[in-house]
């Protein structure tokens, strides 16, 4: 029986990076993911200031700016620049701790990343004291800011296209000069769980903040761990000015990269033991074990693991609203189903590395299920699956893509995919590990 130990969480480690590298002093981070994205990550933070040494052990020292992130000379406009690469979470999260520091900075990328909105975030900043400036397309990188440091106040910011826009604001607030108040905007929030993990982020180094809902016309101090249903207008975040504090922390195991080897055990010959991951992580994509028990599978959870045993899965109307990275690797297992599976309220997915909505659509097809796209989704109708022929697969510069496409060799097939590099954008070790799931 195969058992793949899941890799670090690449949520936390963005997360746990940039505290650290805020703090007034040094940190030890352990656990911490070795991707593309974050070395995006990191190389800006150390642009701003912060500074890294590898250990022997695998651990980092991070060398923190005590909050004060530097940019470029103002006076002679030379900014530095910051290079996020494909990376939207580096994007979104620096481009709030950039516009509380001082100085110029350029946020840049490559790919789709330049198409990718970063303008609700700027916009939010901009009554703080930012001034912003669009190199290219409006609302998109590449932006060039002036950091003068965030005033305080309060602020509003809408998570119909990213919660990463939130979680960026919370980031920076505790930098701000004078208490900060933040609400929530829009007609509804999406990947809530994101901010949660944010939230967690903040309290482990020593940064205070409330949580607070509005019950008639009061406005209360709430448990955040114990929110769900987070309706905009209802909750906001009060910050205050503080310090990151230094600290030794550990990052958990990746749901989300856990869940193409979760999904195997369901639809494979073999079970599947996935190891490294905590019960009660406050990760969204933790969903994909309620989404396989829904359809159908046989699931054991002990001290050693996870383990996930071939089942006869069936179709299901899902709202992946909280879970949308799961999206490619549950409409797979739905191509393995019997009966029509629904996934709504992720409309957002379209404004990911690939039009997410679009390419898995694309791929299932290849595999010969019936897609019907959706405004906020897809619906998949399974077909047989051509066992024991080869199938082009696209990866669509997406790692999510080419990882769930490897789920259709467990049905023989020959999977012929474009981009299997693609996956060192989060999971260097991607193709290592399904070898050994894929030999059984």
């Amino acid at each position: 029986m195969p058992t793949v130990t899941a890799p670090p969480s690449k949520s936390v480690s963005h997360r746990a990076v940039i505290a650290a590298s805020l703090a007034a002093g040094t940190s030890r981070l352990t656990g911490v993911l070795d991707s593309q994205d974050l070395t995006r990550t990191r190389e800006c933070l150390a642009a701003m200031g912060a500074a890294f040494h590898p250990q022997s052990d695998g651990s980092v020292i991070v060398s923190g700016t005590a909050g004060r992130p530097q940019g470029g000379d103002a006076e002679t406009e030379d900014p530095i620049v910051l290079d996020v690469g494909e990376s939207g979470t580096t994007c979104r999260l620096l481009t709030a701790v950039a516009a509380a520091g001082r100085g110029v900075f350029e946020i840049r990328g490559h790919g789709r990343m330049h198409d990718r909105p970063i303008g609700e975030l700027i916009r939010a900043l901009m009554p703080l004291g930012l001034e912003a400036l669009y190199l290219g397309k409006s609302n998109c990188p590449p932006v060039v800011l002036v950091g003068k440091g965030l005033r305080g106040g309060t602020t509003s910011i809408s998570l119909e296209d990213s919660s990463q826009f939130l979680s960026g604001l919370l980031l920076a607030a505790p930098m701000a000069t004078a208490p900060l108040t933040i609400e929530i905007s829009g007609q509804k929030t999406v990947s809530w769980p994101y901010v949660a993990i944010t939230l967690s982020t903040l309290s482990d180094f020593g940064v205070p903040f409330v949580v607070e809902t509005l019950s008639g016309d009061a406005w209360t101090a709430t448990d955040w761990k114990k929110l769900t249903d987070v309706t905009p207008g209802k909750v906001r975040f009060a910050m205050r000015p503080a310090g990151y504090v230094p600290r030794d922390y550990a990052v958990e195991g990746d749901w989300s990269s856990a869940s193409y080897f979760l999904a195997a055990g369901a639809i494979g010959q073999a079970p599947v033991t996935v190891t490294g991951l905590r019960a009660d992580s406050l990760q969204g994509d933790r969903a994909m074990l309620d989404i396989l028990i829904r359809m159908g599978a046989r699931i054991e959870m002990t001290s050693q693991g996870i383990t996930v045993f071939p089942s006869e899965l069936v179709g299901q109307d899902l709202d992946m609203g909280r879970c949308p990275d799961l999206v490619p690797t549950v409409a797979v297992a739905a191509c393995f189903a019997a009966g029509e599976t629904v996934i709504r309220n992720v409309a957002h997915l379209r404004l990911k590395e690939s039009d997410r909505i679009e390419s898995v659509a694309e791929n299932c097809i290849q595999a010969g299920a019936v897609v019907t796209v959706l405004p906020d989704g897809m619906r998949i109708k399974p077909r047989p699956l051509p066992r024991g022929e080869r199938v082009a697969f696209s990866a669509f510069c997406d790692h999510r893509l080419a990882m769930s496409a490897a789920l259709f060799e467990l049905a023989g097939i020959e999977v012929a995919l474009d981009e299997p590099a693609c996956v060192a954008k989060s999971f260097p070790e991607f193709w290592e590990k399904w070898d050994e799931v894929r030999r059984g």
